[in-house]
């Protein structure tokens, strides 16, 4: 009869590589309860690994149009309640101006509704969300709107340089005085409005391009998801504001180019309101398309989604039932090495 010896180092050897075995086992069998899917795909699918592929392509591309959907709506959420501010700032200003062209409002308070018409429009086309500004066009990372009321103002130069030009005195000097209704009519048709209508309009107050954003919100779909400060109805409140604020602070000017001026400020600010209502309404239509698209897309991440855990789906009961056993098997396995450690010779013999 035969013997052979048994070392105890081999044993824990043994035992050491069986539980980095089951360490492995378990970090998967772990990765797989908590995903619900397979660890390895390749592994577990074989073949069929060709039709999971192109489904979690497709699924991370639905998803990414899903978030990027999601930005594009909260950033048209607020251009549709900048849109609503201006609109109101557009009444406040109608309903002084009602009153102004009677004469029946001072001029410094005439002057004081055009200054905060001015103030009020330049800090809403200046909103900006997640950093990037509203009205800029694509030019998103530039204020859109320059301040009138600004020292230095090129809009204010230019327009006091076009009085000047146009009358040989400065609005505010005595001579002011002999401007007729009709010249300041005329005065505002044909020197004013080309810095409002015209290559004025960016040279002075507008750093906004023509160019609206367009994004993708579906896989064959696309759309221009904001508003820029050239839009027509914001130029007309800044037209209407800027004559009412800079004509009204003259002391001098005649009180009927006054009139005419709360007059065309009039027309002006009733357009305005009526233009930037349209565009709301524009807005509003963009809204519910992103809304719709959203929608459809998430109805077809739910069937890729489906498709998926049908080629990797796992039973959760069985995932966990393994993993249980897994920390137990290595749990008895660190009891059995401590063990199998604390045998020594030296502790037979004694």
């Amino acid at each position: 009869m035969k013997t052979s010896g048994v070392s105890s180092a081999a044993i824990t050897n043994a035992m050491r590589y069986s539980q980095q075995r089951m360490q492995v086992d378990l970090v998967k069998a772990q990765k797989e309860l908590n995903t619900g899917r397979v660890a390895d795909v390749g592994l577990a699918l074989g073949t069929r690994t060709a039709q999971s592929i192109p489904f979690a392509r497709d699924l991370e591309r639905l998803n990414a149009i899903v978030d990027s959907n999601a930005l594009v709506a909260s950033r048209l959420s607020s251009t549709q309640n900048a849109l609503g501010q201006l609109g109101d700032v557009a009444q406040t200003l109608l309903a002084a101006m009602t009153t102004a062209s009677s004469g029946d409002m001072t001029d410094a308070v005439a002057r004081d509704s055009g200054r905060s018409a001015l103030q009020s429009m330049t800090s809403i086309l200046n909103t900006s969300i997640n950093g990037e500004y509203l009205f800029a066009g694509t030019n998103t990372d530039v204020s859109p709107f320059n301040d009138f009321t600004d020292t230095g103002s090129p809009a204010k130069a230019a327009l006091d340089a076009a009085f000047l030009a146009r009358f040989g005195f400065a609005h505010d000097s005595p001579a002011a005085a002999s401007v007729t209704a009709s010249d300041m009519n005329d005065f505002i048709t044909n020197d004013v409005m080309p810095q409002f209508f015209g290559p004025d309009w960016q040279a002075n107050w507008s750093n906004a391009t023509d160019e609206q954003i367009v994004s993708r919100i579906a896989l064959n779909e696309t759309t221009e998801t904001s508003v820029n400060a050239n839009i027509g109805g914001v130029k007309k409140l800044a037209m209407a504001a800027a004559i009412v604020a800079n004509f009204f602070a003259s002391p001098t000017l005649s009180s009927d180019a006054k009139r005419t001026v709360a007059s065309r400020a009039l027309s002006l600010a009733g357009e305005s309101v009526s233009e930037l209502g349209q565009t709301q309404s524009q807005v509003g239509i963009i809204q519910k398309r992103v809304s719709d698209a959203t929608d459809r897309i998430s109805t077809q991440v739910d069937l890729f989604e489906k498709h998926i855990v049908d080629l990797e789906g796992i039973d959760p009961y069985e995932a966990a039932n393994r993993v249980n056993d897994l920390m137990s098997h290595i749990q008895t396995s660190f009891a059995l090495t401590a063990r199998i450690q604390q045998l020594s010779l030296l502790n037979f013999l004694t």
